[in-house]
């Protein structure tokens, strides 16, 4: 039997959603640009403050000496581009303004790596198999009520 994983699942007005990322990026300067601590303190700070603006739940986060990795889940109202586009503007804005550490331009590379982090096969299997379960479960909950 192979290990079982909870996903977790949030929720907007009108979806149920489980839409999670891994992202990884690295500066446009070349060397360990991110070995202060405190520029890694100020980026997790700035992460959750991006977090709790957008409505981003952020899982695991490593801030590297040389790149960023996350493990995110963002609202399906929002693309993967767009919050990537966030997360590195404020930041690099931000960063750069506090330390004047950095020349003039972005601090963050153009391109980044994102993979998709989903429930696997057998988990949707048995969720859809057991639809007819749930559905059974919640119309006795309604009648009730």
């Amino acid at each position: 039997m192979g290990s079982h994983r909870r996903i977790l699942l949030y929720q907007l007005e009108h979806c149920t959603y489980h839409c999670s990322y891994h992202i990884v990026w690295t500066p446009r300067y070349r060397g360990k640009v991110l070995a202060d601590n405190y520029i890694k303190q100020e980026l997790r700070r700035m992460f959750n403050q991006i977090a709790n603006w957008k409505d981003l739940k952020i899982h695991a986060w490593h801030i590297g000496d040389e790149h960023i990795h996350l493990h995110i889940s963002i609202p399906p109202k929002y693309s993967i581009a767009y919050v990537i586009q966030i997360l590195k503007g404020k930041t690099s804005g931000w960063i750069k303004k506090k330390t004047k550490k950095f020349p003039k331009g972005a601090l963050w590379g153009r391109g980044y790596f994102v993979s998709t982090l989903g429930a696997d096969e057998a988990s949707v299997k048995k969720y859809v198999q057991n639809q007819s379960h749930h559905q059974v479960n919640m119309s006795q909950l309604k009648l009730n009520v």
